[in-house]
């Protein structure tokens, strides 16, 4: 999915809404993830997770689990600034040590991988065939979980509208 936010714009909870034009592919998308056979729908908070979710739960006629462990990470007072007005020392600070450094006020990436590894336990714990919507940097780190590997926070996020699809029995 694509929001509507000013190119380089640091966000991740904060609240910004889809384009127009992406909300015209909600029920495409919807469908297409329909498709597999899911028995639950994991969503976000966030509004941008939750129309998807809201159009999957519609079409497979489940129920959503709306779980805030799946935010995206934490930015604190970087979130809605635009990221060339984030101090250049604070960014390599984050790059140096992306585990224990967190934005002021944001959560460090240990703590987002905790918290991502909690819901992991409990999507696993519910044994359902599943689908999560979620955000990129959320997604990349449960993708991992699901598939074994060792998170990095560095690696590259799903792209934005992308269906995933992972066995894991």
């Amino acid at each position: 999915m694509a929001v509507h936010v000013q190119q380089g714009t640091c966000y991740g909870r904060m609240e910004v809404p889809l384009r127009p034009d992406v909300l015209e592919h909600v029920p495409q998308l919807a469908a297409e993830i329909c498709a597999y056979d899911i028995a639950r729908v994991w969503t976000g908070p966030a509004a941008r997770c939750r129309v998807l979710a809201d159009a999957i739960v519609a079409v497979a006629g489940t129920s959503p689990v709306i779980d805030p462990r799946l935010h995206e990470l934490h930015f604190g007072t970087w979130e809605g600034i635009p990221w060339d007005l984030v101090p250049r020392s604070e960014l390599d600070r984050w790059a140096a040590t992306p585990l224990s450094f967190a934005p002021p006020g944001g959560e460090s990436g240990q703590e987002f991988l905790d918290r991502v590894s909690d819901v992991y336990r409990a999507i696993c714990t519910a044994g359902e065939d599943c689908v999560v919507v979620s955000h990129g940097g959320t997604l990349k780190v449960l993708r991992a979980f699901l598939q074994g590997e060792t998170p990095d926070l560095y690696a590259p996020a799903p792209a934005m509208g992308s269906i995933t699809v992972i066995a894991t029995r």
